[in-house]
């Protein structure tokens, strides 16, 4: 096997991809021959994980949109670099909670900069590494900020203050990236319990790897 498999999951906050991640690597490492790694975004790796703290904590306006795009790109690049790229290069799996759609979605779609500047983000700092397969786990808003409200002591809030119509438009932007990319996302429906959404995705999924072995 001379190359991996890099699957990412996306959606909006409280969505549970936290916790599908776990029993995805959980399934996975019983199909792939190769080492299972989890990553997730921004962060990841030493440098990128410095580089969330400025993103995810403090005012909600802290950051305007295209700053956010720059300081999201220069910690994906180190995830990339660091450990995304290698881990590929070496036939194994790579499971991400979240990669450049976030990006698209929450800086573009909805933070309004502009689709060629971070088109460009990505096509000269991401050595061309696009996610086999995305799984994008679909949630009513609503019901995801009422799950992170109960989380208790979470200090990385600052995207989920931006407001109901914010992550609605986020919703929006999301399935509209499924509808323009259908060969590579696969759309769930999170509002399920847990064990139904991985069943689904498992379901989604395997057709999709075992082609690529």
């Amino acid at each position: 096997m001379n190359h991996g498999v890099f699957i990412s999951l996306e959606g909006g906050e409280g969505c549970g991809k936290s916790s599908q991640i776990s029993l995805l690597r959980n399934w996975l490492d019983l199909l792939w021959p190769r080492p299972v790694i989890s990553t997730r975004e921004p962060g990841g790796t030493i440098g990128a994980e410095e580089i969330r703290q400025l993103l995810v904590t403090g005012d909600r306006d802290r950051w305007d949109a295209v700053t956010e795009a720059l300081l999201m790109t220069a910690s994906r690049r180190d995830n990339v670099t660091r450990l995304i790229k290698p881990a590929l290069d070496r036939g194994e799996a790579i499971i991400s909670d979240r990669f450049f759609d976030s990006t698209t979605v929450y800086q573009g779609l909805v933070g309004g900069v502009e689709a060629e500047l971070i088109a460009t983000l990505n096509s000269r700092c991401l050595d061309q590494v696009v996610p086999d397969v995305t799984l994008l786990l679909d949630l009513d808003p609503v019901i995801g900020l009422k799950r992170v409200d109960g989380r208790g002591n979470n200090t990385e809030t600052r995207f989920e203050s931006k407001g109901d119509v914010f992550h609605q438009k986020v919703r929006e932007g999301y399935l509209q990236l499924a509808k323009e990319h259908p060969e590579r996302f696969i759309v769930i429906d999170a509002d399920q319990n847990e064990h139904q959404v991985h069943q689904d995705i498992i379901s989604a999924l395997e057709p999709r790897l075992r082609a690529l072995m």
